[in-house]
């Protein structure tokens, strides 16, 4: 708003003066939460506040002395403080001028708006242009690390545009800063989301490092167009890389990444990645291309992933859900690394759904295939698979009517296998009994599936056409006993919860049936109590058979569980039947299943999962962690994993996982996993995090097992047993947290065995 000249108040106060800076200012710190504790800003008390006057549109100028020349000018000396609903203004001289609408100042300037503190030399503001200069000054940002000097600044507007001409940038306070931006122009934002730099010029311990013409960076938490923080890496695979990702926020709901990447020895790669968000709508688009891998003399062919993924929501019942990626070859993952997937996926999951839900039933339509990266034998894709479940509470009987039904097509590119496809329903009635001291759930049901197969070879045992019936019957009960516990001078509550499951399903030939989605699941403590030994329904095994389980557990008053030991095993009434060699020798009938976890406090852990058999004296699986955990996330864990078979070969790994602070402002990370049969290193993965108040700087190794995922393929050239990576991150602290890549600290979930705590999520 305009201000008028002819309504100035003047208010003289002999008794009230105003010194230097140093003197008229109240100066603070306070913590901005972005930074740690130790790194406070400074706070520079409200000008209006101190004088106790209430700014408005016009003019209030406080001094000691004053010269008035009615209709032309004022002028006015001594602790000056000038008062508008916009800004604030100390001086040791100012004059305001009605001819021309305009007011200097001169001598220890203090300006103040609601985004930022000047100090300068002179300050000129003209009403007419809407304009406010100021000379040979220094800067503060409020509520930001962010300040810095310029030869002259520019205020457009009231506020709306600051212009910093010759000028610096930095977020630290020391006489020579450790980093340090100069330009010939800086522009920041009223609301102080983005500074756009001109002709920018960085510099580290006062040492030039780089120079870019044109810059913008985002200065809050606050979605802003600009660039984020780059990253320098080599690796042996790819040589020298360099990623500049630039964010662009197109609207309130969809935004982009632009990652231009250097690799030396490959070429120039572009990544680009875009989100959108509308009601009930969410999906992303991820797309990687590079023209040409320079280091393949053998292929000029294009390297590419894409990938699409959306949620959706439409009306209160329908729901869709789209996540599908095609790739270039299989051995793009591991030669060039993705965002996407991990280097060692062996397959990319590919579905798209239609799901309808209604009170008391659902049905869903799905379309789904795997992209195999390999040589691996061809999987089967359904297209589609319809299903419809439904439960329904039964009148004047607690019981439960329930419905399953399924109907899939299954195909596959390997022209040599069987294509089928299979209608099964599950139906029958559940009779649920659960209360705070015992439960019991009844379940009686009828299995029935049809197959039609085709493409069946010449003496196979396989059918064109099967019908299959079987029924099925479960009885799943429990007890849970308490009692008050005192150890070690400590007040406990002690539980013994046994159960025991009867499960009943006859045996039925099965080897006129192909494999289409069925294999064994995994076999644990929890896994004793399942209905079933396969994930899928083209092998349902036999089974006459009582399960039994015990778990004690010790709780502490606040129901935080400290101690849990539970032990079962499956007793077999006859004997389970296979129709499949390899599926019968997966079956132990010995076997016991222990699940052992131990809290000590909330810095030890001890968790462990074993199968035991008891007839050979010998250890099927097991897999066992063991955590410390220190003040602040800090985190040492040790791995234990070991098999007995697995594709009849014994397997038996170690890995240690830490993140220690090993003083104030430096950190380090490690991972390293030993394949303890091969006498080998599987995986080496370390960092090193240095973080001060205004910058830091981040060191990664990784050093992994070359997988060569395809033998047959020229793009196998050139490629080593192991690959190493060495990478370099440089950041800015203090203004904003806007980052292209995550602290060395998150290397825990992006190695190969990411970090894992699964018993401490509510600790």
């Amino acid at each position: 708003m305009r201000f008028s000249l002819n309504k100035i108040i003047f208010v003289c106060l002999i008794s009230f003066t105003f010194g230097s800076k140093a003197q008229n200012t109240a100066i603070s710190t306070e913590i901005n939460t972005n930074l740690a504790s130790q790194c406070p800003i400074p706070f520079y008390a409200n000008i209006a506040d101190e004088t106790g006057k209430q700014a408005n549109e016009n003019f209030t100028i406080i001094s000691t002395t004053s010269t008035i020349k009615k209709g032309q000018y004022a002028a006015f000396s001594g602790g000056v403080t000038l008062l508008n609903q916009d800004k604030s203004v100390v001086a040791d001289q100012l004059t305001v001028n009605r001819d021309t609408a305009t007011v200097d100042a001169n001598g220890d300037i203090h300006f103040q708006n609601k985004g930022i503190d000047i100090f300068a030399d002179s300050l000129n503001i003209n009403q007419l242009q809407q304009t406010t200069s100021l000379n040979a000054a220094s800067y503060q940002l409020n509520g930001s690390a962010g300040h810095g000097n310029a030869k002259k600044i520019n205020i457009n507007g009231n506020g709306k545009t600051l212009s910093f001409l010759d000028s610096s940038f930095t977020t630290c306070y020391d006489a020579v800063p450790d980093w340090q931006m100069r330009a010939s122009e800086i522009t920041i934002s009223s609301d102080k989301k983005s500074l756009e730099a001109y002709h920018a010029r960085f510099s580290l311990f006062d040492i030039p490092i780089l120079y870019i013409p044109y810059l913008t960076m985002p200065l809050s938490n606050d979605r802003v167009s600009g660039f984020l923080y780059p990253t320098i890496s080599t690796s042996n695979s790819s040589g020298l890389e360099v990623e500049a990702p630039y964010y662009v926020n197109i609207a309130e709901n969809m935004d982009a990444t632009i990652t231009p990447r250097y690799m030396s020895r490959r070429g120039t790669q572009l990544i680009t990645q875009f989100r959108y968000l509308q009601d009930l709508q969410s999906g992303q688009i991820d797309v990687e291309y590079l023209n040409k891998d320079t280091k393949l003399t053998n292929s000029d062919n294009a390297r590419y992933l894409a990938r699409l993924q959306h949620i959706g929501t439409f009306s209160e019942r329908f729901r869709a859900h789209i996540d599908y990626t095609a790739i270039s070859d299989d051995n793009y993952l591991v030669d060039l690394g993705s965002n996407q997937f991990s280097a060692n996926d062996a397959y990319l999951y590919q579905i798209g759904e239609l799901a309808y839900f209604a009170d008391n039933w659902q049905t869903t339509i799905k379309m789904q295939d795997f992209e195999l990266l390999g040589s691996h034998q061809l999987s089967y894709k359904t297209l589609p698979q319809i299903e419809f479940s439904l439960q329904q509470s039964l009148a004047n009987f607690d019981g439960i009517f329930d419905l399953y039904s399924e109907f899939s097509s299954f195909d596959t590119a390997d022209k040599t296998k069987p294509t089928a496809q299979r209608y099964h329903v599950e139906a029958g009635l559940l009779y649920p009994i659960v209360t705070p001291a015992w439960f019991l759930n009844s379940e009686f049901k009828v299995l029935q599936t049809n197959y039609s197969q085709k493409n069946i070879r010449s003496g196979s045992l396989l059918e064109k056409n099967i019908s299959r019936t079987l029924p099925k019957v479960r009885l799943h009960g429990g007890v849970n006993f308490d009692r008050n516990l005192s150890l070690f001078n400590q007040g406990y509550n002690q539980t013994l919860e046994p159960q025991l499951q009867y499960l009943y399903i006859p045996d039925k030939e099965q080897k006129n049936i192909g494999i289409y989605d069925t294999t064994t699941l995994q076999d644990d403590y929890n896994g004793l109590f399942r209905d079933r030994r396969f994930s899928g329904i083209d092998r349902i095994a036999q089974a006459n058979q009582i399960s039994w389980g015990v778990t004690s557990r010790l709780l502490t008053a606040d129901n935080t569980e400290v101690l849990r030991l539970s032990l079962g095993r499956i007793v077999y009434l006859n004997d389970s039947k296979f129709d499949d060699s390899d599926q019968e020798a997966l079956v132990d009938k010995s076997a016991f299943a222990a699940d052992i976890f131990i809290h000590i406090n909330r810095q030890w852990q001890f968790s462990s999962d074993i199968q035991y058999n008891n007839d050979l004296g010998v250890t099927n699986k097991s897999q066992t962690s063991f955590d410390y955990l220190f003040s602040d996330n800090q985190t040492i864990q040790l791995n234990h994993r070991y098999a007995r078979d697995v594709s009849g070969e014994s397997l038996e790994q170690m890995s240690l996982a830490t993140n220690i602070k090993i003083a104030q402002r430096w950190q380090i990370v490690g991972r390293f996993s030993q394949d303890l049969q091969g006498k080998r290193s599987i995986e080496s993965y370390a960092g090193l995090e240095y973080s001060s108040c205004c910058w830091g700087i981040r060191f990664t190794y990784h050093r992994n097992i070359n997988s060569t995922i395809d033998d047959t393929s020229n793009i196998n050239e050139n490629r080593d047993a192991f690959d190493s990576s060495f990478n370099i991150q440089f950041v800015y602290n203090g203004i904003n947290s806007n980052k292209s890549s995550n602290s060395v600290g998150d290397m825990f979930n992006s190695s190969i065995f990411g970090y894992k705590r699964p018993y401490f999520l509510n600790n």
